[in-house]
């Protein structure tokens, strides 16, 4: 392999991520402002995140009779009170406003004879979403003073005294360590996928929900460097067809089909039709053995069947493809239905990174969107979308705001020792001899730890103190063994520092497993020693790390109205 290259670059704003929100980032930056932006995409921007298939609906929409605080009430009743309103209530303020920016750049969306947007339930519209990702890459890859950087994984931030003046990446097929440098950073790379070991065992041990390419390094880079972060404990756990790992809401929603078990008995209302009672219901139905469960498909007409069959070939292929290969279209044979592996995403729960209205993090110069930013469930596509937004206008408004002086503070030192200290890294993850455990081997035994001891597909979600301490001993040695991992190539090296990644987030979702003492959200957190919803446990589980151990935190709850701000 080329001997290691470090090259240095510099922007006014670093977007870390070429998803949703921060493509979306980058499209505001440069309407509103002029400052220079650079985006690092560990794949390809053209289709990477979670749009990258496409999808075939907006989940997040404000409906006609309706107004955002409805989509607050229903996301904070969705997540059992604990959500930050003032968070929910600026983005869903800005749903539909994103929404009809995503139909100017070219999405479909489908509309009825009196040309309304057709709706799918209460709040959803209905899309032709394939081309979703390309149309917000294209948009981006046209603009003045916007460079993509597409194969570049961000694997650690620069700081000094809790302020990021940059980041630091390093190429996934080159040997090149970037050294970027910036005024403001927005951390937008996603959730964490991975953790734990999922549905699909080998070859096919990547068909999950989630893209198996988010591995928390977002959330990593933020925990290491001292952020504070918020709701891990409230994991997200996917009720989805079985085998494909196919989206559900779309039969649900789309057909009207109902859960029921074998015995052909709904069960919905028996257990709830909150997100996580979903799936717990279909999860005690099998424990009594009333399983398989089901979404009844049968009997809808044949119109419907090929509604179906075309939606899902916008976002999960491999759904439409099982109905062709079986001969037995949704009409003709009920949908199986089971939990995925949890996984940590703010996007649907509200994991992620505390931060303020603005999006600005615990750390100065630090903003935070999408799925990787906490307390705001429920966001989907437009709530990442108004999330990138919220953090773009605050970036513009903050670096006008500062001392350009301060800003162009000289940190050569720091930037040249960096450097040094990164190659030296990677160098020795390169030369080091292959030892008893390959990346893989110790991102198994991970999944296993992780299954086995905090609640995984095995132990039907459920958890209590004992395992979770075994949890805790066990990652920590396997964070040790990690240390000594080897790298035939820089593809290799990303695979390391994933694993690494993963890690520490599953470091962070122990401790705050542990520190929830109540079950608030069944399955989400099925605390076996604490069975019960408690009032007493009206309030946000935070942490921080400090000298490498997870420091809990208690905050009060925040109104809508509230405007909570933090101080860094």
């Amino acid at each position: 392999m080329k001997k290691l290259q470090v090259k240095r670059l510099k922007s006014d704003i670093l977007i870390i991520g070429g998803g949703t929100a921060g493509c979306y980032a980058a499209l505001t930056i440069r309407r509103e402002g002029d400052a220079s932006v650079l985006i690092a995409e560990k794949a390809n921007i053209k289709r990477s995140g979670c749009l990258a298939a496409g999808v075939n609906a907006l989940n997040a929409y404000v409906t006609k009779g309706m107004i955002p605080e409805d989509y607050v009430d229903y996301a904070k009743k969705d997540a059992n009170e604990i959500v930050r309103e003032d968070l929910l209530l600026t983005m869903s303020e800005r749903l539909n406003g994103v929404t009809e920016q995503l139909e100017a750049l070219g999405l479909v969306i489908l509309k009825d004879e009196n040309g309304e947007y057709v709706t799918r339930g209460k709040r959803n519209i209905k899309i032709n979403g394939e081309n979703i990702k390309p149309l917000l890459a294209d948009a981006v890859q046209g603009l003045k003073d916007v460079q993509v950087m597409n194969q570049v994984h961000i694997i650690d931030y620069i700081m000094k005294d809790n302020k990021i003046l940059g980041a630091v990446g390093i190429g996934v097929e080159d040997p090149v360590i970037y050294v970027i440098e910036a005024k403001a950073v927005l951390c937008a790379t996603g959730g964490a996928a991975g953790l734990y070991r999922p549905n699909n065992p080998g070859f096919s041990r990547h068909k999950m929900w989630y893209p198996p390419f988010n591995t928390g390094g977002g959330y990593a880079m933020g925990i290491r460097a001292g952020a504070e972060m918020t709701t891990f404990e409230m994991r997200f756990i996917a009720l989805r067809c079985k085998d494909t790992i196919a989206p559900t809401g779309t039969i649900a929603q789309g057909a009207g089909a109902k859960q029921m078990n074998a015995r052909g008995e709904f069960y919905e209302e028996k257990y709830g039709i909150s997100t996580s009672q979903r799936v717990y219901g279909t999860v005690k139905e099998n424990l009594a053995g009333r399983g398989p469960c089901y979404l009844k498909t049968t009997g809808v007409s044949k119109e419907r069947d090929l509604d179906l069959m075309k939606a899902y070939l916008n976002m999960a292929p491999s759904q439409t493809l099982k109905w062709i290969e079986e001969g037995k279209p949704p009409s003709a044979a009920d949908v199986e239905i089971e939990g995925t592996e949890p996984y940590i995403v703010g996007g649907h729960t509200a994991s992620g990174y505390w931060v303020d209205t603005k999006r600005r993090t615990t750390i100065t110069g630090l903003y935070a969107a999408g799925d990787v930013a906490g307390g705001c469930p429920q966001k989907y596509v437009t709530g990442a979308l108004a999330e990138g937004e919220i953090a773009a206008q605050a970036i513009l408004e903050d670096l006008e705001r500062c001392n350009a002086a301060a800003l162009t503070e000289n940190n050569d030192g720091l930037f040249e020792q960096v450097s040094i200290e990164k190659a030296k890294e990677i160098q020795e993850i390169l030369e080091n001899r292959p030892g008893l455990f390959s990346t893989e081997q110790l991102e198994e035994a991970m999944q296993k730890v992780m299954d086995t001891y905090a609640g995984g597909i095995s132990n039907h979600y459920q958890y209590n103190g004992i395992q979770l301490n075994l949890a805790e001993r066990k990652i920590k040695e396997l964070m040790a063994l990690a240390e000594n991992l080897s790298a035939a190539d820089m593809h290799e090296v990303m695979f390391v520092y994933e694993l690494k990644e993963r890690l520490v987030v599953c470091l962070t979702l122990i401790a705050h497993l542990r520190a929830r003492r109540e079950t608030r959200w069944n399955s989400f957190n099925e605390n076996l020693d604490y069975p019960r919803k408690d009032p007493e446990w009206m309030k946000y589980v935070n942490s921080r790390m400090e000298d490498g151990e997870i420091k809990i935190l208690y905050r009060k709850l925040t109104g809508r109205r509230e405007q909570y701000e933090h101080n860094n």
